[in-house]
C-alpha cells in the first residue's frame, strides 16, 4: 500500500501546473520563456499575478496532499517524508511533461507545512517579507525555509523531520544547478 501511495505522490507532483496554466492563458511553453523554470515565479514574470498565484497554490497543495494522504492512512513520519520527496521528484521530473519540470519549491513548502505547520508558517511569512523588500524570490525562499528548519530543531521536532526537511530543501538548489545551462540558453535566446 505504501509503495502505491508513493507512486501516487510522484504522479501528483508530475502534474505540470505552470505548463498547463501558461498554455491556457498565453499559449506558451513556460519552459522556453523568462528564466525557463516551470514554476509560479516564472509564470508571474511572463503572465501576471493571477496565474502565478494559481500555480503556486496548486503546486503547494501537491506537496501538502502527498503528506496528508500518508498521515490520513496512518503511515509514520518516514513514509510522509518519502511521499513529499516523491511529490517533489514528480514536480522536478514530471512524467507528464517529458521530465522537464521546475525546482520543487512550492511542493516542498506545501509538504513541510503539512509536516510542521507552525514552524513553516513562520518561515513562509519571513519568505514573503524578504521577497517584498528585496524582490529576490531565491533569497526569500532560502531565508524562509532556513528559519522553518531552525524552528523545527529549536521546538524539538524529531531529528528525522529536521534532517528530512534539510535534505528535501537541498534538492531545490541542486535542481537549479542541474537546469543552469538550459536556463542560460533560454535567457540568451530571449535577449537576442
Amino acid at each position: 500500500m505504501a509503495g502505491l501511495l508513493l507512486i501516487i505522490a510522484y504522479l501528483l507532483g508530475s502534474i505540470p501546473t505552470a505548463l498547463i496554466v501558461a498554455k491556457r492563458c498565453a499559449n506558451v511553453d513556460i519552459r522556453t520563456v523568462g528564466d525557463g523554470n516551470m514554476g509560479a515565479h516564472n509564470v508571474h514574470r511572463i503572465l501576471s499575478w493571477g496565474p502565478s498565484i494559481l500555480v503556486a497554490v496548486v503546486d503547494f497543495s501537491k506537496g501538502a496532499l502527498a503528506v496528508l494522504l500518508m498521515q490520513a492512512l496512518g503511515f509514520g513520519l518516514a513514509w510522509q517524508l518519502a511521499a513529499l520527496a516523491c511529490a517533489v521528484l514528480g514536480h522536478d521530473f514530471p512524467i507528464f511533461a517529458n521530465l522537464r519540470g521546475g525546482q520543487g519549491l512550492a511542493a516542498t513548502l506545501g509538504g513541510l507545512t503539512a509536516l510542521s505547520f507552525l514552524e513553516m508558517a513562520a518561515g513562509l511569512v519571513l519568505y514573503g517579507v524578504v521577497y517584498l523588500i528585496t524582490r529576490n524570490a531565491n533569497l526569500g525562499a532560502g531565508i524562509g525555509t532556513g528559519l522553518g528548519v531552525i524552528l523545527m530543531g529549536w521546538r524539538g521536532q524529531p531529528l528525522l523531520l529536521v534532517a528530512g526537511a534539510v535534505a528535501i530543501i537541498l534538492t531545490i538548489p541542486a535542481k537549479m544547478m542541474l537546469d543552469r545551462s538550459r536556463r542560460e540558453e533560454i535567457r540568451q535566446e530571449t535577449a537576442e
